[in-house]
């Protein structure tokens, strides 16, 4: 059903974790969504959907919301942040979702690197992950997500845990598949985005992951891995089928594993 419709079904305060990716409006091909509306009634409608998480989300929960724009509009993400922003949201962090990286001096270049020809722009190498709470208060997992020292002297060097893991920072280098059949839906992040978000808020404090826009599952497929519990809204029957389709898949795999371990 729709994201809306269904949110008012939930109990206020039962959702501990958001990881979610919007429309952004500048076109893509769903099968049922038209996603060129106006932008006022965009916006609008981004709020609606941002009171009612915002209701249904717990006090110390977390929300991720993943969103770009284009090159020609890029006020799309900060546009919709302000939209969540009207509503009560604080943004506790702003952590950049990187595509493609180049690192010359290391002879790397990694990940999707789709081409434009323009004169103008830039190739569009990042989308944003907005990390919304209610109060700008929440404690998160930083080391759930960490990464090696490369440095190894500093493991001792600062205070807090000895152990050769730092914080990744705002900056997620998470790359995807691009094979067209293996991205049945035309607008849809890599699981493992998802698994780092809600191991990033902590596995400890997740009773329930949510997914307003399900499309074809990936926040599902994640939650699954993570051994917590799920629940997703999507209006489209196709994205639904093989959302139904993956998990289902997903579920006999974990089951199947788990008669290994015994």
């Amino acid at each position: 059903m729709d994201c809306v419709e269904g949110m008012s079904t939930l109990t206020p305060g039962m959702v501990d974790v958001i990881v979610t990716s919007p429309p952004y409006n500048i076109g893509k091909a769903y099968t049922t969504y038209d996603d060129t509306i106006p932008r006022n009634t965009y916006l609008k409608w981004m709020r609606t959907v941002a009171e009612e998480s915002y209701r249904v989300l717990s006090d110390h929960g977390s929300f991720y919301l993943n969103i770009g724009g284009s090159l020609k509009d890029p006020w799309i993400p900060i546009d919709v942040a302000q939209a969540f922003r009207e509503q009560g949201f604080v943004l506790q962090n702003m952590i950049h979702w990187i595509k493609s990286i180049a690192l010359p001096d290391e002879g790397v270049a990694a990940g999707h690197y789709k081409p434009i020809n323009s004169k103008r722009y830039h190739n569009d190498c990042h989308e944003f992950i907005f990390h919304f709470t209610k109060n700008g208060t929440v404690q998160i997992d930083r080391l759930a997500t960490g990464v090696p020292y490369q440095d190894k002297s500093n493991v001792n060097r600062w205070g807090g845990e000895k152990r050769d893991l730092r914080d990744r920072g705002n900056t997620w280098f998470i790359p995807y598949e691009t094979i067209r059949e293996s991205r049945p839906h035309p607008a849809t992040f890599p699981i493992q985005l998802p698994v780092m978000c809600i191991k990033d808020h902590g596995l400890d404090k997740c009773r329930l992951v949510m997914d307003p826009f399900m499309g074809i599952g990936n926040t599902a497929i994640a939650a699954i891995r993570l051994g917590v519990p799920f629940i997703g809204f999507e209006i489209d029957e196709g994205y639904r089928k093989v959302a139904n389709e993956r998990v289902s898949a997903e579920l006999r795999r974990e089951s199947n594993n788990q008669e290994d371990c015994i």
